[in-house]
C-alpha cells in the first residue's frame, strides 16, 4: 500500500471534507471546511467533532440526533445524515453529510465526512428570504428541495395554507444554476380570469380596450430565470391548455400578437389542493399536471416541526420590528403558549398573532396574555398511550414494499414501474402519495 499524505488526499475534495478518530477527535480537514466554517485547521485538530460543528458539549446523537460517527463506530456502517452546523459567528447552516469508512496502513478505523451544504451562497445576509428550521422534517423538505433545484424538471410544491411555499420556491431558484436569472412570480388565484392570458404572456398595443402599449407577459420576463405559479389549481381549464402548449414548446405569443416568441424558463408551481382529485373531476388536466409534476415536494405543516417554533418566531419578530426603535422579544410564556398550538394556518398565521402581539405588549416584552391565543380551541393531537390502536393492513404493507422494491430496481422510473403493476400512471401517482414513496 502507497504512502500517501492523508492531507493531500482530502485537499483533492471540493466539498468539505472532515476525518475523525474514535473519540470524536478532529484529526485532519482540508482548507475547504476551514473557510466554510471560519476557522484555522490548528484550531480544530484534536477537538471534539461536535464541539466545532455544533457548538455543544456532548456527541450530537445524546441530543436525538442521528449520528455518522455512532453509525460507524458502533454498527460498522456507512450513513448520510442531515444536520443543522454553526460557523464559527453562529449563523446556521443545513447539511447533508456523508459518514464513511477510512483505515490508515495500520487498520485503525477513522470516519471521514463529506459535507454538502443545502444553502445557496447567495442566501447569505437575505433574512426576509431565509428558512429558518433545524427540526427533521423540515431537514429533509430542504434536502428534497436542494435535490430537485439541482435539476432542470418542473416543481409542484404541496402543502397547506401558510407553510411557506413561495420561501421554498426562491430556495430553488437561489440553490439553482439560474439563480443570477430573474424569479418571477404570479399568484393565479388573484388574477381575474379575463387578464390572466395577458399578465402571463403580455399583450400588444390596442388588443383590448385600454391596452394603448405593448406590455412583456410574465413568462417572458422569466426568460433564463424561474417562474413561480402559486395557487396552480386556480388556473381555468382554457388557461390550462394554453399553459400546456407553452411548457411543451417553449413557444407563445402575446395577446392580440402574432409574432412567436420563444422563452427558457424553469417552471415551479404550488398548491394546498388535491390536483389528481381535481383531475378526477374534470376540474384540471392529467397531462397539465405530469408537466407540473416533474418532481413533487410537499413542505411540513408547522404542527409537525414543533421544534422550530421559537427560532421561527424569532426570526418574524425581528422582520416585523424591523425600523422600530423599541426592539420587541418572547418572554418563556409566550413560547410555551405558541408551541401548544395547533397553527391550521401554518407559518403566516404565526406571523400575524407575533405583530399583532406586538402592538399589545409593553414595554418590548410579549408574554402569552398578549399572544390573544387560547390553546383549548385547537384541535388537540391524539396521546399515543390513549390512541386506539388501527389493525394492520397487511395486503397494504405488502403492496408498499413491493412497489419500493420495483421503484429501487428501475431506478426511480415511473411509467416502468406502472407497467410492472399492471396500472395506469395516475393509480401509481396516488400509490406513491398514499405510502409516502414520493
Amino acid at each position: 500500500m502507497p504512502d500517501v499524505d492523508l492531507q493531500q488526499i482530502i485537499e483533492a475534495h471540493d466539498q468539505p471534507f472532515v476525518v475523525i478518530d474514535d473519540r470524536y477527535r478532529i484529526v485532519a480537514a482540508n482548507q475547504r471546511y476551514c473557510d466554510s466554517y471560519g476557522v484555522k485547521l490548528e484550531a480544530i485538530l484534536n477537538r471534539h467533532c461536535y464541539e466545532v460543528s455544533h457548538h455543544i458539549d456532548r456527541p450530537c446523537h445524546e441530543n436525538g440526533e442521528q449520528c455518522p460517527h455512532q453509525t460507524l463506530f458502533e454498527k460498522g456502517q456507512a450513513s448520510v445524515v442531515l444536520h443543522t452546523h454553526y460557523h464559527a459567528d453562529e449563523q446556521p447552516e443545513r447539511t447533508r453529510i456523508r459518514g464513511h469508512a477510512i483505515r490508515d496502513q495500520g487498520g485503525k478505523l477513522y470516519l471521514g465526512e463529506i459535507l454538502y451544504p443545502l444553502e445557496a451562497d447567495s442566501e447569505e445576509g437575505k433574512s426576509d428570504s431565509h428558512m429558518v428550521g433545524h427540526s427533521p422534517a423540515f431537514l429533509l423538505c430542504v434536502d428534497n428541495l436542494a435535490r430537485a433545484a439541482d435539476s432542470e424538471a418542473s416543481i409542484l410544491l404541496l402543502g397547506e395554507s401558510g407553510v411557506g411555499k413561495e420561501l421554498a420556491a426562491r430556495f430553488v431558484h437561489d440553490r439553482s444554476s439560474r439563480s443570477g436569472g430573474p424569479f418571477i412570480v404570479i399568484n393565479c388565484a388573484a388574477v381575474p380570469e379575463g387578464m390572466f392570458e395577458s399578465e402571463l404572456f403580455g399583450h400588444e398595443r390596442g388588443a383590448f380596450t385600454g391596452s394603448d402599449k405593448q406590455k412583456k407577459g410574465l413568462y417572458e420576463l422569466a426568460d433564463g430565470g424561474t417562474l413561480f405559479l402559486d395557487e396552480v389549481a386556480e388556473i381555468s381549464p382554457p388557461m390550462q391548455a394554453k399553459l400546456l402548449r407553452v411548457l411543451e414548446t417553449g413557444e407563445f405569443r402575446r395577446v392580440g400578437g402574432t409574432q412567436t416568441f420563444k422563452a427558457e424558463v424553469r417552471l415551479v408551481s404550488a398548491t394546498n389542493q388535491n390536483l389528481l382529485d381535481m383531475v378526477d373531476r374534470k376540474l384540471f388536466r392529467l397531462d397539465l399536471y405530469y408537466r407540473l409534476a416533474g418532481i413533487d415536494v410537499t413542505l411540513p405543516p408547522l404542527r409537525e416541526r414543533r421544534e422550530d417554533i421559537a427560532a421561527l418566531a424569532e426570526a418574524l419578530l425581528t422582520r416585523a420590528m424591523r425600523g422600530n426603535q423599541i426592539p420587541c422579544r418572547l418572554d418563556k410564556s409566550a413560547i410555551n403558549l405558541l408551541k401548544h398550538y395547533h397553527f391550521p394556518g401554518n407559518v403566516r398565521e404565526l406571523r400575524n398573532l407575533l405583530q399583532r402581539a406586538a402592538i399589545r405588549c409593553r414595554n418590548g416584552v410579549i408574554q402569552a396574555e398578549d399572544l390573544d391565543l387560547n390553546v383549548r380551541n385547537a384541535p388537540a393531537a391524539t396521546k399515543p398511550e390513549t390512541a386506539k390502536a388501527e389493525p394492520p393492513n397487511l395486503l397494504a404493507d405488502l403492496e408498499k414494499d413491493y412497489i419500493r422494491d420495483l421503484l429501487d430496481k428501475h431506478r426511480g422510473h415511473r411509467r416502468t414501474v406502472a407497467e410492472q403493476l399492471g396500472v395506469t400512471e395516475r393509480t401509481l401517482y396516488r400509490k406513491l402519495k398514499q405510502y409516502g414513496l414520493n
